[in-house]
């Protein structure tokens, strides 16, 4: 079952870029954002009412929501939006797959996690081959790369502490469903308050290729993508699920090949190479180290 949402997961964040893409014109990017959450909380809550299961967090667990709305669904989106302006799209891809590290790091100092060394060296692993695959684009960053290196990494802390919430709050018993349609709703707020404030135009474009690629970042990216991903930071752990940020840059490039004529050379392709063997580390299971004392009790029955 686990397989069964990292692919999901994997294939589903790395083809968004497309719809993503799409989205880019006359309406607001805040907005498209809005528009995105505020569906897919719309379908959630539908959801939890049907199967009965619609639960209000309460307490503590109602701040840290409220923590994962801002951190998920608002904050690291405008973060990355922003440095997409001044910044090559594969440099934000490479400082977003840094989430592995920020991750394991986060859940050192909050919740005292060790630090598994095979993650860590799977997590750089898959940094350097991205770095391969993105070079051409990373050599030639512009004047304005240190600004939106910054907003690049606001948004990777936003999106791990994003992350480091939802385990906690299914440590309480909430289901990421829950949660997510909770949070969904609080980013749609908080980003249609902020166009309200800002005086942006409510427009939508009534085409199919806008309303599609809505419809897709909704369903698929949100619904689905958000949910399995969150799950599987509660089953794996925050550290291990965000090793799909670092495929997600793989699936893309893949797809581009196939609609945009990518070609493939052999800095990429070792690029590649990297980012899976940091793969493979990441899901060893760790070494059993046998007991000293079993090893002694057998030893003397020899």
């Amino acid at each position: 079952m686990n397989a069964v949402l990292y692919a999901s997961v994997v294939l589903i964040w790395g083809t968004t870029w497309i719809a993503l893409k799409w989205q880019l014109g006359p309406v607001p990017i805040a907005l498209s954002i809005a528009y995105r959450f505020g569906l897919a909380a719309l379908l959630l809550f539908g959801w939890l009412a049907w199967r009965r299961q619609l639960v209000r967090p309460r307490g503590q667990a109602a701040r840290w929501v409220l923590g994962q709305g801002l951190c998920l669904f608002c904050l690291n989106f405008v973060c990355f939006l922003q440095a997409s302006q001044t910044l090559a799209s594969g440099l934000v891809a490479v400082v977003f797959s840094s989430a592995t590290l920020w991750n394991a790091l986060l859940a050192r100092l909050i919740h005292g996690r060790r630090l598994a060394p095979q993650v860590l060296a799977g997590g750089a692993l898959g940094l350097a081959g991205l770095v391969l695959l993105f070079w051409p684009e990373i050599r030639h960053a512009g004047a304005g790369s240190l600004a939106g290196l910054a907003w690049a990494l606001a948004g990777t802390l936003c999106f791990s502490c994003g992350n480091l919430l939802s385990a906690a709050l299914q440590g309480q018993g909430l289901k990421p469903v829950q949660t997510n349609a909770w949070g969904m709703l609080v980013g749609t707020l908080v980003l249609l308050g902020y166009a309200l404030l800002a005086g942006l135009p409510l427009s939508f474009e009534p085409t199919w290729r806008y309303t599609g690629a809505l419809l897709y970042l909704a369903i698929p990216g949100s619904v689905i993508g958000f949910t399995a991903y969150l799950t599987l930071v509660g089953r794996l752990g925050p550290e291990r699920a965000a090793y799909s940020t670092v495929l997600f840059p793989v699936v893309a490039l893949n797809v581009s090949a196939w609609l945009e004529g990518y070609q493939w050379t052999a800095p990429t392709l070792a690029g590649l190479v990297l980012v899976m063997l940091g793969n493979v580390l990441v899901f060893r299971p760790p070494r059993r180290v046998q007991p000293a004392a079993v090893v002694a009790v057998a030893g003397s029955r020899q």
